[in-house]
């Protein structure tokens, strides 16, 4: 069998370019969960490749397809058509509707607008963290500027801690990338909201799941992706110990 091409090694043959949003949207549950780029470390295949045909390795151009998949990552999760946040290696990443419930028992995440005390005494979130969950809590969705003046982090400095923070409750499944906002002349401002809030069917379907069984169910999707998977790359993938990896990737398939 023909090796992939160098910078295509994670992604996987689809019907045809993707140009629509709709598109992107089906794509999305098809694979369960995926990265916005490829990213080397994660053997996910990506939105940005099924969209410009370009691997890792070609030079990024901004032209009308790199556009598309910008605005989609900011209008897909504002439509709630997917999870998008910086959960993978504080990359870019989609997650599925479908998947989402799964990934917040896995998590352990499947949390209330006002857990973040609790979270915090637990030690499993930081002081910062903490702040920008809170002022999500009391005041709903928020841009980044917004957010960081209510967590009093407008210096330099507060804003090194506010990125820091934010990825933090992004890679806890707690916070997510909602859109986009113009604050200001330049860039439009990336716009925050809590998980719970914006999926609130999702979190209480993760409720309802172990965290045995979603395992199961989200090694299943690694393995009907990659058929080519293997027990250690599905351990580093989600950073489990290789007996919870090997206890979700062997044996039968779930059903459903």
């Amino acid at each position: 069998m023909r090796s992939p091409a160098r910078g295509l090694e994670y992604e996987i043959t689809w019907p045809r370019r993707i140009v629509t949003i709709a598109e992107a949207a089906r794509y999305i549950r098809a694979v369960g969960y995926c990265m916005l780029f490829t990213v080397e470390s994660v053997p996910l295949p990506s939105l940005y490749y099924h969209v410009t045909k370009r691997n890792r390795f070609a030079k990024r151009i901004w032209d009308k397809y790199s556009e598309m998949v910008w605005r989609w990552k900011d209008e897909l999760p504002r439509r709630r058509k997917a999870f998008y946040g910086k959960y993978f290696r504080g990359r870019g990443t989609f997650i599925s509707l479908e998947q989402l419930p799964n990934f917040l028992a896995m998590e352990d995440a499947a949390a209330a607008p006002g857990d973040h005390a609790r979270f915090y005494a637990e030690g499993r979130i930081g002081e910062n963290a903490r702040a920008i969950w809170e002022a999500l809590d009391e005041h709903g969705p928020m841009a980044t500027l917004e957010l960081r003046n209510a967590c009093k982090m407008e210096t330099k400095a507060g804003n090194v801690r506010f990125k820091r923070a934010i990825v933090e409750l992004q890679r806890a499944l707690i916070a997510m990338h909602s859109g986009t906002e113009q604050e200001t002349g330049a860039w439009a401002s990336g716009r925050y909201d809590l998980i719970c809030r914006a999926f609130p069917r999702e979190t209480a379907e993760a409720k309802k799941i172990s965290p045995e069984a979603a395992r199961k169910k989200l090694a299943d999707k690694f393995r009907e992706v990659r058929k080519d998977a293997t027990t250690q790359q599905l351990a580093r993938l989600f950073g489990w110990p290789k007996e919870e990896a090997a206890a979700a990737f062997e044996g039968p398939r779930s059903q459903g």
